[in-house]
């Protein structure tokens, strides 16, 4: 497929800013889209992207956003990045308008999307073979941990929502993809979680070696939409050699044990 265009969201840092770059750089045509204007002009002037300011969680917002993508040209990949944290409160303690605001985020803002551009994945897909949708979740989805329940909660229902989503589209030839990655060192999301307390933000990283960066998972990404079309990586999870699970996560230097030559 010639001139392939990508909208991706969460472009304004972290994973989604990665993404648009790494895209750019294997030749898509990309629309990036964030809330914050100034960031994402600073990304447009740097890698030629496009951009769209936009609140997700703003259903006005989304159909406007819809209805600029329909103008300016075909849409063949969806690769939902925007979400993310707020807090780490136990289940009794939890703050209802934080768990709210993680639902929407996470959740409903990826049916928005969903409804309003698979009438322009289809058209793309009509014309070109294929389309795809990629919704990046997190090892939250799949194991649950203290303090993090609302997180949880949402992730595990955005995945739900790609499984389903999967299902329905069997007999399209429109691709339904998710990469769930575990601890990834990024500028802003733990800060963001932790109220911006940028010494609890650091202290999550500490001594690890080697965590995962936006980079890495916008090459897993970059990666999915340029498999061949009727290749379907379904579910991804990637993680630091240092973290076997969410709950093991090891901290300074990584050694080979001695080996007895005996």
């Amino acid at each position: 497929m010639a001139n392939r265009r990508a909208v991706v969201t969460g472009a304004s840092s972290g994973i989604g800013e990665a993404t648009v770059r790494a895209l750019r750089s294997r030749g898509w045509d990309v629309v990036g889209v964030a809330r914050r204007e100034n960031r994402l002009a600073t990304l447009v002037a740097e890698t030629g992207a496009s951009a769209i300011a936009c609140d997700l969680t703003d259903g006005d917002a989304v159909a406007a956003l819809v209805e600029e993508l329909d103008a300016t040209g075909p849409v063949h990949a969806l690769v939902q990045v925007a979400g993310g944290a707020r807090g780490t409160d136990r289940v009794e303690d939890g703050s209802v308008a934080d768990w709210q605001w993680m639902f929407d985020a996470n959740v409903l803002s990826s049916q928005r999307l969903v409804a309003g551009l698979l009438p322009l994945l289809r058209r793309a897909a009509a014309a070109d073979g294929h389309a795809d949708t990629l919704f990046v979740t997190s090892t939250a989805a799949q194991v649950a941990y203290p303090g993090g329940a609302g997180y949880n909660a949402a992730k595990a229902a955005e995945s739900m929502l790609v499984h389903a989503l999967r299902l329905e589209l069997n007999g399209e030839p429109i691709r339904v993809s998710e990469v769930a990655p575990g601890l990834v060192h990024t500028e802003e999301f733990t800060l963001n979680r932790l109220g911006g307390d940028k010494a609890a933000a650091e202290a999550v990283y500490s001594g690890v070696e080697q965590p995962l960066l936006a980079e890495d998972v916008a090459e897993v990404i970059a990666y999915a939409l340029d498999a061949p079309g009727h290749v379907n990586l379904d579910l991804v999870t990637m993680r630091p050699v240092a973290q076997s699970a969410n709950h093991l996560l090891a901290r300074g230097p990584l050694r080979v044990r001695a080996v007895d030559e005996s």
